[in-house]
């Protein structure tokens, strides 16, 4: 069993910089202690964010303020290489999971974000050329220099996982996962992160946010007749069923947010206090598909 202890929601950064809210110091600092205020300690970056950008703007707050390193857990990512003015060297977009490349990335992230050790280090994309025995190399160099902590992958086949697992120990795999997007109940990834007990974490919960918007998609008409007629049963929002939803899977998904607004985190924290029933799990899951289960 990992023992990687994870806030019941974790905070994704991915929106905080130029991809999205354009936080400055102050906001970014505000931000931080709100989540904290609200006991989310977790927090998922990725060097690309923000185009290489989004980790160092974070780092300035924690540079600015020390006493947060001992209350926050970071996890970051590595692997992709981005096509982008900000890394000219970069000439195709690509993966990298050679040891030289994880540990410089590594290392530059711990730089970028203004910390002695990075909590959780992910694989971000599986890389085609990946040599397992060769991560497993960077990975155990990272550990006893005390750099990273754990270590995990992100968006890995059931395959890919169990590959690199069998040659160092992986805390998760962080996947997407949304009433929208319900692969990981059939592939048999939920089905490894039971047996192997560690709790898979949930990128893009709302599905792109597509159940909130108008639409003559006949699905996401569906999806949101039955989340309101719910809802209205628990006297609560959509947004905080589709996440009760999610972590009604005993494999316990962590659901990973992308807003970049305390308020909409402090009404999804609420949805851990919903307990839903069988029948309105299976009842969601067909209007999501739109036929009877088998």
């Amino acid at each position: 069993m990992s023992n990687i202890s994870f806030s019941p929601l974790i905070v994704g950064c991915m929106r905080l910089g130029v991809w999205g809210a354009q936080m400055s110091t102050s906001e970014y600092e505000k931000f931080i202690d709100a989540c904290l205020d609200m006991g989310l300690k977790d927090f998922d970056h990725a060097d690309i964010y923000g185009h290489y950008t989004t980790e160092a703007e974070f780092g300035e707050v924690i540079k600015k303020r020390p006493d947060l390193k001992s209350k926050i857990q970071v996890t970051t990512k590595c692997g992709i290489k981005l096509l982008t003015p900000n890394r000219p060297e970069i000439k195709v977009h690509s993966y990298d999971s050679t040891k030289d490349y994880i540990i410089w990335s590594a290392e530059n992230s711990l730089k970028l974000l203004g910390l002695d050790r990075i909590d959780l280090l992910l694989i971000h994309r599986p890389d085609y050329l990946m040599d397992p025995a060769e991560i497993a190399e960077a990975f155990e160099q990272l550990k006893a220099e005390g750099k990273v902590k754990h270590f995990g992958v992100s968006n890995f086949t059931t395959s890919q996982f169990e590959l690199l697992n069998s040659y160092t120990p992986l805390v998760t795999n962080q996947v997407e996962v949304s009433l929208l997007h319900r692969d990981a109940f059939d592939n048999g990834t939920l089905d490894q992160c039971l047996r192997h007990k560690i709790q898979p974490t949930a990128w893009s919960p709302f599905g792109g946010g597509r159940v909130f918007n108008d639409s003559n998609d006949e699905q996401i008409i569906r999806v949101r007749q039955k989340s309101e007629e719910i809802a209205e049963r628990y006297d609560t929002t959509i947004d905080q069923i589709l996440l009760a939803w999610i972590m009604k899977h005993p494999s316990n998904i962590i659901p990973v947010l992308g807003s970049s607004k305390t308020a909409r985190i402090a009404s999804a924290l609420e949805s851990t206090q919903i307990t839903m029933t069988h029948e309105e799990w299976y009842d969601l899951w067909q209007a999501a598909t739109g036929v009877d289960i088998p």
